[in-house]
């Protein structure tokens, strides 16, 4: 059974050359493979680690403004929490200013875990660097937060 109002294969072929989220996905899930493997000897994925760094502050951060920097809703940074707590790397406290909110701390195994899997972030993130003229890396990390 044909569909007249299918899109032509030239349509295909131009979403696939232009479409901006499929490139940015497709980019995105490469070099998250490559944290993902660096990262794996010291049990962490690359989310893990953005995740403890983002608890990383002077100030323990309430879920909300952890969830705003990683662009999660509350409910996945929840349940991307759980493991860290497992693990004794996170604790979350009810909020002595707003009972309603939980604030989120690094513990000191987990500030352990960041001191170790800092230089081979850096390793690698030196080496993802490289691969995208100086200048246009930084001009891409613009252009994302911006998207952002």
């Amino acid at each position: 059974m044909s569909n007249d109002n299918a899109p032509s294969f030239e349509t295909t072929i131009k979403v696939r050359d232009t479409c901006l989220c499929l490139h940015l996905q497709r980019a995105a899930r490469a070099v998250a493979r490559r944290f993902d493997e660096v990262l794996r000897p010291l049990g962490l994925t690359n989310g893990q680690f953005s995740l403890l760094m983002s608890l990383n502050r002077p100030q323990a951060p309430t879920i909300g403004n952890v969830a705003a920097l990683l662009a999660m809703d509350r409910t996945t940074l929840t349940a991307c929490l759980k493991p860290l707590q497992r693990r004794g790397l996170v604790t979350a406290a009810i909020d002595a200013a707003d009972r309603r909110s939980r604030r989120l701390m690094l513990t000191e195994a987990g500030r352990s875990l960041l001191v170790a899997a800092l230089p081979v972030w850096q390793r690698e993130h030196t080496a993802v660097d490289h691969q995208v003229p100086a200048a246009a890396a930084d001009r891409l990390r613009a252009d994302l937060r911006a998207l952002a």
